[in-house]
């Protein structure tokens, strides 16, 4: 039996995942940006390049930046739930500390 590369299982973990994930207009999927799979739209989204040039911190204070920019945009497009779509990363580090911000931003998921 042939082993795994990393994104190899990654890729296969993310399918997975999506075979029973899924967005709708109520309720959207998170993935950095919310997606209404049911229209193929994307509702609301943020990056990186949104945060002020002046914030200095790592890769994970930039991840919770950028969940708290979603959370603000989300609620513009008066969006309140969502479903987390982790894309078959673990849930812990730059993943964690989105999914946390954008909690502390008024997301329910």
């Amino acid at each position: 039996m042939a082993t795994l590369t990393v994104s190899k299982a990654r890729e296969r973990r993310h399918k997975r995942v999506r075979g029973k994930v899924s967005g709708t207009a109520e309720r959207p999927r998170l993935v950095v940006t919310l997606v209404d799979d049911m229209e193929g739209r994307t509702l609301a989204s943020a990056t990186w390049l949104q945060v002020k040039k002046t914030f200095k911190g790592d890769k994970k204070a930039q991840a919770a930046e950028v969940g708290k920019l979603l959370a603000e945009s989300a609620k513009q497009a008066k969006i309140e739930s969502v479903v987390f779509d982790r894309g078959g990363y673990l849930y812990h580090g730059r993943v964690k500390a989105l999914a946390d911000a954008a909690r502390e931003g008024g997301l329910k998921f």
